[in-house]
Parts: C-alpha cells; sequence; structure tokens
C-alpha cells in the first residue's frame, strides 16, 4: 500500500542507480536504504518524498547515504548548454555559475566557453 504511494520514488532511484538499495515495508511505513552518486541525486530522492508525503512524512523512512561528497554533481555538458543554465539546474540561481567555473579552472579557461561532453564538477556551496 505505502510501496504503491512511492512508487515514483523507488522508480527514480533506479533510475539514479541508487546502489546497495533495499526497500521493505513494516507496519505501514516504507523503509528504503541506498546509496546515491552526489548530495545533487540525494536531493532529487527527497524532493520527490516530500512531493508526495509532505515535509515530514510519517509514513516514510529513509536513509539515503552519499557516495562522493566532495561535490554537489558532475556534469557533462549538453550541446546549448550555458554556465548560467547548469547553475540555474542544480542551484536554483544562475548567477551561481562562477562557482562552476572556479571548481572548473583546470579545464575551463573563460566562463563563456563550454563544449558538449566536457565532464564539469558542480561544486558543494
Amino acid at each position: 500500500m505505502v510501496k504503491s504511494k512511492y512508487q515514483s520514488v523507488l522508480d527514480l532511484g533506479q533510475e539514479l542507480n541508487i546502489q546497495n538499495g533495499d526497500v521493505s515495508e513494516e507496519n505501514g511505513v516504507l523503509k528504503m536504504k541506498g546509496t546515491a552518486k552526489n548530495q545533487y541525486e540525494k536531493n532529487l530522492l527527497w524532493d520527490k518524498i516530500k512531493a508526495i508525503g509532505g515535509e515530514n512524512p510519517s509514513d516514510i523512512n529513509a536513509d539515503i547515504k552519499v557516495a562522493d561528497t566532495s561535490v554537489f554533481a558532475r556534469h557533462t555538458v549538453k550541446s546549448g548548454e550555458t554556465l548560467g543554465k547548469i547553475a540555474k539546474q542544480y542551484y536554483g540561481d544562475p548567477s551561481k555559475y562562477q562557482k562552476i567555473f572556479a571548481a572548473n579552472s583546470d579545464i575551463l579557461k573563460n566562463p563563456d566557453m563550454i563544449h558538449p561532453d566536457q565532464e564539469l564538477i558542480i561544486p558543494n556551496v
């Protein structure tokens, strides 16, 4: 019952390839655990949980660990993207593009010149 309510969270977990995942239901509470690649993916799961169950859901217990805490995320540039667009995706604020630029100064020389298939570090802020 509770599992079907949160099925879209479980689907997202599969899509994100959450490692060491385990799901069980006990006394009407869905117990979920696993390891996300990074904080951004953990946040995506929690956003989905809260969208279904509210800010403090009592029918789900999620223990999501993060494999790589040194970065917020890693992003492969797609055609047409800008650092501002990428900053908006991860931080909700395009003006934080400077943080991404600074974290990738080894491969980026100009914030207006990024190329498809470059892998960028999205730093923790």
